[in-house]
């Protein structure tokens, strides 16, 4: 595990607009993508994570004005996923400001683009993007979707993590689709499985609803922790989170 937990708001986007739904379906308005993204900025984040989150559904390119607009009112990290099909898409959302980017339907097509990615940009710039459900069809109990939870595949999900991380993907996305906008805890059982394969850092993501929902995520093996619905909403704040971590006597920054 890292020195320091990062705190992470992602920012799920959708027509120019920050969508929140539950399990990933019925999404809803919540908020202007620029404003939300200085203020967290301002509340201390660590990073942001930029999902547009129907660019693979409809077979489009992410948004580069809203991700240039976004980079231009924050000065940290900024991981942009959706509809990344190529190096070139990489080259834009760099040049648009995006730090890292994130891959999911387009590296499962296409297992390559991991390595040419991370070939060409380095692997700290890969993150994949892992949706995960439970299923018993799977060696592990986990199994691997595409578009925005949509489509369930044949992945199981461990073994596509490991796959990932040696064609050269430096960090791994793992989100809880069973969990996503539950707001009943992380799925701390599928983070430590995480843990016990990655090398790379792990990112939990669903299930944020309260305080105390953060620690034991941390505990079970993460690296960082992310979170979408509670920060919107101002039920919580990147300060309280960065303090209930602290309390609990994990590092934060």
């Amino acid at each position: 595990m890292t020195l320091s937990v990062r705190v992470i708001p992602c920012l799920d986007v959708a027509n120019g607009r920050v969508v929140k739904g539950v399990n990933f379906l019925n999404l809803r308005d919540a908020g202007d993508p620029v404003e939300l993204a200085r203020r967290y900025y301002e509340q201390g984040a660590d990073e942001l994570t930029f999902l547009d989150v129907t660019a693979t559904v409809d077979n489009r390119n992410t948004t580069y004005d809203v991700v240039r607009a976004t980079a231009e009112q924050v000065f940290i990290p900024l991981t942009v996923g959706g509809g990344i099909r190529s190096v070139e898409d990489v080259s834009r959302l760099q040049a648009s400001g995006a730090d890292k980017v994130g891959v999911n339907s387009a590296a499962i097509a296409r297992p390559a683009l991991i390595a040419e990615i991370a070939d060409r940009f380095g692997a700290q710039v890969v993150v994949l993007s892992l949706d995960v459900k439970r299923s018993d069809r799977t060696a592990s109990g986990f199994v691997v979707t595409t578009h925005g939870g949509r489509t369930e595949t044949d992945l199981d999900a461990l073994a596509w993590a490991q796959q990932a991380i040696e064609l050269g993907a430096g960090e791994l996305l793992v989100n809880s689709i069973d969990a996503d906008g539950m707001k009943t805890g992380f799925d701390t059982e599928l983070i430590a499985l995480m843990r016990g394969i990655s090398r790379v850092p792990v990112i939990a993501s669903g299930g944020a609803g309260l305080l105390e929902h953060f620690p034991p995520a941390i505990a079970a093996g993460a690296d960082a922790v992310l979170a979408a619905s509670v920060f919107h909403s101002g039920e919580l704040t990147i300060g309280d989170v960065k303090r209930e971590l602290a309390g609990a006597g994990m590092l934060v920054r």
